[in-house]
């Protein structure tokens, strides 16, 4: 009988042993197997989620102050903005100076070439590609652009 009794002991310690290591490595096990992949990337997949949860739903930005502002001129906006393209031709823009390359365009009149350069056409990107620029700053580039390729539009 007392055999029987440090058999059953025993067996007893081995499955404490086997559930306490148990309760160590499969965590750990888990743990790895979801950390491994991500090392490898080195952007844990933890965090991108978490970023993507937590992001704002709005953002708010403060206009700036533009109490100093002095608007350009249209031939200012045309060096910052508009040569680019229109003084090269760059995407089939018709480059200043070329009176055949602008005289359709002059022909639809000012305020459709205006709307257009402030809203953006084919693939000219409204206001030039600089959203900073006020309605009035790109009617005076367009009406500078014209002027120099043929037409006699009254500067705004």
């Amino acid at each position: 009988m007392s055999h029987d009794a440090n058999t059953n002991t025993n067996v007893s310690f081995l499955q404490k042993v086997i559930v306490v290591l148990g309760g160590v490595v499969a965590p750990f096990f888990v743990v790895y197997t979801l950390i491994t992949p991500t090392v490898a990337t080195k952007t844990p997949v933890a965090v991108i989620d978490v970023a993507k949860n937590i992001k704002p739903l709005a953002v708010v930005e403060v206009a700036p102050d533009r109490s100093n502002y002095v608007e350009m001129s249209g031939e200012e906006v045309f060096n910052q903005a508009c040569a680019a393209c229109h003084g090269t031709g760059l995407m089939s823009s018709p480059k200043i100076g070329d009176s055949a390359a602008w005289e359709a365009r002059i022909a639809l009149g000012f305020e459709v070439l205006a709307k257009n350069a402030i809203e953006g056409v084919r693939t000219m990107p409204s206001r030039g590609g600089n959203p900073d620029l006020t309605d009035n700053e790109v009617t005076k580039a367009v009406a500078y652009m014209a002027n120099q390729s043929g037409a006699s539009f009254t500067l705004p």
